[in-house]
């Protein structure tokens, strides 16, 4: 059922489970962070506000099991906010085993374990302390505590004994501090000023109302007056919470204000409300209020009014929810619109219409932003998933009775929001394996002299379009003998193979290829490998794997930014088109004659004060004819090394909507897409790094040797 289709409440229930979608993961996040640094108020504060969200929001919209369930877990974390119970790993544990449950009851309501949910509401009150164990949360505006960094707007009422100046203490001071806090409007009152000939200059006389706005608790106003609130009258309300106040317009209003700090009755509100005049004035002349406590109860409407108003626009412009499926064709109708600019540009070509050149021209840039605006909305921090891989190691760890540290670098790492969709099970299974059978126990760490916590690193950086991912933890590493012994043993492999290390290493990658002793509910070391490495060729990526016998193994994979649209070289090889993507050229360069004719350097061409190696795409695609005299060479760049493509002609710069090959050109090498010209030819898209693979590696691949002089026939 679309959107379109839902009734008014299927549409409210569906927006909660999206925020929920989003809310836990968030309080995952902050349970594992918790569990690193467990007296961290700020994510105390986190685990409260969602799970008062979820509750709140699911009560709201049908959810009441839900909210039920959460209630008893917000319950145990207001009293982690107020001191009453500490944050303990049984409590980390608990909860993240109740955020499972929740996300179970969210998907299928018919689909959870009403006896593990009710293990856990049980194991939960064992905790608690006693007196709080069967008490629900105090209602109230006044007890509830701020999230981090929310505004929140305090009515203070400071009446002085007026002997407060024989303590010396200067009450000016005390509002300085108050000022502190936050912005604080003061208001003074002078009602109980005596006249000037029975004044007594020793004694205060004066007494003051305050609106404050700040982030801090009630906590920390209280310190302020700490040494005078017993001879002191104060009091000190909040009026007015983030998560909990109504519209800009909802705010109450001046007559309300008034009653509610006592100032006058309701009887008396209600006596003066007959006349025309603003209430305001119709008080002040009633002799009921003075004019400054008007003007305090006025400052006070418009604070909060402000501040309920700016909520209100930074809510209504900070963020937009829009389902994955209209984004995705967004970006299918972006691709095309692309293509069909290029058409357009193609057509127009040399015509000589100079105004149509400029539309043509102008429809091209905006054709530009539109296309890097709609990837940027695709792009998220690969961040987003370090809470579910903190989640990985840490139960796993827990279950193997492994003492595990999760180090994550480069959260700020973007890539396509489907790539990190589709590389979460891959990464998953990788870490699963090192904590299965990479690192060791504590035993047996200390035994071979290692620290006994093992560490397991993931990294992400960006590599010019690539993003490179890696996880490589300290633990055993890979033996390549033992990896090639069992390579024979299964026949993967022929007697007197010859193989370099990291051939030897990347056999894991082989389905059904394993070195594990053990049958693991968890995983083997290679079991599933191929998988992984298939899943990851599917996003048009590359696996490779490394290790050190005894100190550790590093699995590292390189994968594109994004699936979408590229910016492309195309150059032509006869009548064939490629497209080189952008991001890897570095420059190009002729081959002359005399240079092809040179045989002392081999396929090699001077480039400054170096010689680089390069292979022609006519002879490794075996295209048929003859190149021209002098051929273009576009010097690309990968993570391995710099090599140069000959081709015949280069054409220029161009967008590249990337298209799938067909099942059967998935395992063409050296081609990862393919894209439609202007004209409606087709383009196919190179990936480079098998190409650069094999000039490096010199394999019996016969485009290969010719392009490096092995066949002097071909060449």
């Amino acid at each position: 059922m679309t959107r379109e289709n839902m009734s008014d409440k299927e549409k409210m229930q569906q927006a909660f489970l999206e925020e929920a979608g989003d809310l836990l993961p968030e309080l995952e996040t902050a349970l594992l962070e918790l569990d690193s640094d467990p007296g961290d108020a700020d994510l105390v504060n986190r685990v409260f506000r969602a799970l008062h969200t979820i509750k709140g929001s699911g009560a709201m919209f049908g959810f009441e099991e839900v909210a039920e369930f959460t209630h008893e877990l917000e319950n145990a974390f207001e009293m982690v906010r107020c001191g009453e119970l500490q944050v303990s790993k049984e409590l980390l544990d608990l909860t993240l085993s109740a955020k499972d449950q929740i996300q179970n009851l969210l998907g299928d309501p018919q689909d959870h374990d009403q006896e593990a949910m009710q293990s856990i509401l049980e194991a939960l009150k064992e905790i608690l302390p006693l007196e709080h164990s069967t008490q629900g949360q105090g209602e109230g505006l006044e007890e509830e505590q701020q999230p981090a960094g929310e505004k929140l707007v305090y009515r203070i009422r400071f009446k002085p004994e007026k002997s407060i100046f024989a303590t010396g203490t200067n009450p000016l001071h005390l509002l300085e501090e108050i000022r502190e806090l936050g912005q604080a409007c003061v208001i003074a009152h002078g009602e109980d000023i005596p006249p000037l000939d029975k004044i007594d200059p020793e004694q205060c006389h004066v007494w003051w109302d305050i609106i404050l706005t700040t982030t801090q608790g009630k906590n920390a106003i209280q310190d302020v007056f700490i040494f005078v609130d017993e001879d002191s009258e104060l009091n000190i309300q909040l009026i007015d919470h983030g998560t909990e106040s109504g519209q800009a317009e909802g705010y109450r209003r001046l007559g309300e204000i008034l009653t509610e700090r006592g100032d006058i009755s309701r009887q008396e509100l209600e006596s003066v409300l007959g006349n025309q005049k603003r209430l305001g004035e119709l008080l002040i002349q009633a002799g009921l209020v003075s004019r400054s406590q008007v003007e305090t109860a006025l400052v006070e409407q418009q604070t909060v009014r402000k501040l309920q108003e700016e909520r209100t626009r930074d809510v209504s412009s900070s963020s937009v929810r829009v389902p994955a499926a209209k984004l995705d064709d967004l970006v299918n109708l972006v691709g095309e619109l692309v293509i069909a600019q290029a058409k357009l540009t193609r057509m127009i070509g040399d015509h000589e219409n100079r105004e149509l050149k400029n539309i043509s021209e102008e429809i091209e840039r905006l054709s530009d932003e539109l296309r890097d605006n709609t990837l940027g909305i695709r792009m998220l921090p690969i961040g987003s998933s370090f809470g579910k891989f903190r989640r990985v190691v840490r139960d796993l760890s827990s279950q193997k009775g492994k003492e595990i540290e999760l180090v994550t670098e480069g959260a700020e790492t973007e890539l396509d929001k489907t790539v990190i969709e589709r590389i979460n099970d891959p990464l998953v299974h990788l870490l699963r394996n090192s904590i299965d059978h990479g690192i060791e126990s504590p035993a047996e760490r200390v035994r071979l002299g290692k620290p006994r916590q093992g560490t397991i690193t993931f990294s992400a950086m960006q590599s010019g379009g690539n993003v490179v991912l890696t996880i490589r933890d300290d633990g055993r590493g890979m033996d390549p003998e033992v990896i090639k012994a069992k390579a024979l043993e299964k026949g993967i492999i022929p007697p007197g193979a010859e193989l370099s290390g990291k051939e030897i290493l990347n056999l894991i990658f082989l389905p059904g290829f394993s070195t594990s002793r053990e049958i693991s509910d968890i995983s083997g070391r290679g079991v599933g490998m191929d998988v992984v490495k298939q899943n990851i060729n599917a996003l048009r990526g590359r696996v490779e794997a490394d290790s050190i016998p005894g100190q550790g193994s590093t699995i590292r994979i390189s994968l594109p930014l994004t699936l979408a649209i590229i910016e492309g070289l195309q150059v032509r090889v006869g009548e064939q088109y490629f497209i080189i993507p952008l991001s890897v050229v570095s420059e190009c360069v002729e081959l002359t004659s005399e240079e092809k004719q040179n045989r002392s350097s081999g396929r090699l061409i001077p480039l400054r004060d170096t010689l680089v190696p390069y292979i022609r795409l006519r002879e490794w695609f075996l295209i048929e004819g003859v190149p021209p005299a002098i051929e273009q060479v576009v010097m690309v760049s990968s993570t391995q090394m710099t090599v140069g493509l000959a081709v015949d002609e280069v054409i220029g710069q161009q967008q590249t909507v990337i298209k799938n090959l067909g099942q059967a050109y998935q395992d063409v090498q050296g081609i990862y897409g393919a894209t439609i010209n202007g004209d409606g030819s087709i383009a196919l898209i190179l990936d480079i790094e098998p190409l650069v693979r094999d000039v490096r590696s010199n394999e019996s691949n016969p485009a290969v040797e010719s392009s490096f002089g092995f066949n002097t026939e071909a060449s």
